[in-house]
Order: structure tokens, then sequence, then C-alpha cells
């Protein structure tokens, strides 16, 4: 099962993660805004979320080292990808998933079991999460 974890949401609300990501697979990124990484994979996320949006929870994990919601938000006004982002502002996300770095993607099955998790931009993201899709119908 995918464990629980406690972050925020842009306007510091307490949100549980898993509420984000419960009913359906889910693809998680652990991002930040200055990864250049997280960058070079924001093409693949944004062809995901048009793509598999209607059959797939995309939700952005903002780690909580060197930036803040309001650093988020300034991003999200220059490049908005529809789907939630959150801020792990504790950390509380990060060691739930074992998240290490920044630009790790997890699929989560809708059974809330860890399905794929890849680091970097040379992941292929549209043939991991067509692969968790398939094996789902």
């Amino acid at each position: 099962m995918a464990p629980a974890a406690a972050v925020e949401d842009l306007d510091g609300n307490p949100v549980q993660l898993l509420d984000l990501i419960k009913e359906k697979p889910a693809l998680l990124e652990f991002w930040a805004t200055w990864c250049e990484q997280c960058e070079q994979l924001q093409p693949q996320m944004d062809q995901v979320q048009a793509r598999y949006g209607d059959r797939l929870n995309v939700v952005a994990v903002a780690v909580g080292v060197n930036q803040n919601p309001r650093r988020i938000l300034r991003h999200l006004e220059r490049h908005n990808p529809g789907y939630p982002f959150v801020y792990d502002a504790r950390g509380s996300a990060v060691r739930a998933y074992q998240a290490v770095t920044t630009s790790i993607v997890l699929l989560v099955d809708a059974d809330g079991r860890i399905a794929y998790a890849g680091v970097g931009p040379d992941q292929n993201l549209v043939a991991a999460v067509e692969k968790l899709l398939s094996s789902t119908q």
C-alpha cells in the first residue's frame, strides 16, 4: 500500500497525499522549481496529463528544500499543467516514499502498490503509464 503522508496545498492547508491519489492509478513526481531534471521531464508530464489525466491522478510533490509555496505559485503562473501541486514542507512524503532526490517519478496502481519508480529525465513516462493502465483494465 502507498504510505500515508501529510503535505500542504499551496495555501498552507493540510492535505493527505493519499486523498489525492485514491480510487485510480496515480503518478507522483517529487519536484522542485530549481530542479533542471524536473524541467526536462515536464514535456512528458504534460503529455501524460493530456493523454491520461482522466484515467490517472497526476500529482507533483514539491519538496521543501530551497523553495516555498510562493515560489511554486510563481512557477505555476508561467506553466500550470492542470494537475495538483502540493508542498512537502516537513518532508513527510519524501520520507514515506523514500524519495532521496528530485525528478523521482512513482506510479501507484489503484490498490496503492508502487508499480514503477524512476528518476531523471531519461524515463519513458508515457510507456510506463500505458503499461500500468493496460494492466488495470
